[in-house]
């Protein structure tokens, strides 16, 4: 499972870059309107689903705990899709449905960090991630009418906190797997 979990390093890397540069647009170009961030959330959270999936794909045959990882891609492909199906929704529905994600996918992180504390290093990483994106998706409800502004920087905010996180992670897994490579490898007699 160690094994596994490492070889998957890249796609949690390109998850959080992809997180980071969706925030780093959204502290950009602050006056950007509505439309613009419904798009830019549907590509984002298309992205991340892609990346979720295939992390999710590549396990190991027989493994059964990564298929919250493939859930975790499916509900970010299916948010993206909507937001690019229905660009002219209200900032409440947009709201509704990032804050959905995020309480959904960092309940899915929770659970995967604890059911893998025991098979990795750095798991806390993914707990603070997914505990991130429940505080972010229940203070997104709590406060519907919070300007579009506002929400914005919330959102690029919560981005690149959640990006930087899963590279950190990515970057701790490669080390993990180089030495793992480093350790299985015969040495000359």
């Amino acid at each position: 499972m160690h094994n596994a979990f490492t070889m998957n390093w890249w796609a949690l890397l390109l998850r959080g870059i992809a997180a980071i540069l969706f925030g780093v647009l959204a502290f950009i170009w602050p006056a950007v309107s509505l439309l613009s961030l419904v798009f830019a959330f549907g590509v984002y959270a298309i992205f991340d689903g892609i990346f979720a999936i295939i992390a999710g794909l590549r396990a190991p045959s027989g493994m059964k705990k990564w298929w919250w990882l493939e859930l975790v891609g499916i509900v970010s492909i299916l948010a993206g899709v909507l937001a690019f199906a229905m660009p002219g929704m209200t900032a409440f529905v947009l709201l509704t449905l990032i804050a959905a994600w995020a309480i959904i996918g960092g309940i899915f992180e929770i659970i995967a960090a604890i059911q893998l504390r025991k098979e990795i290093t750095g798991e806390w990483l993914l707990i603070l991630g997914g505990a991130a994106s429940v505080l972010f998706g229940v203070v997104m409800m709590i406060n519907p009418t919070a300007g579009a502004i506002a929400v914005l920087w919330v959102v690029g905010a919560y981005a690149i906190f959640y990006g930087v996180l899963l590279v950190a992670l990515s970057l701790r897994l490669r080390g993990l797997e180089h030495s793992d490579t480093h350790h299985a490898a015969p040495h000359p007699a």
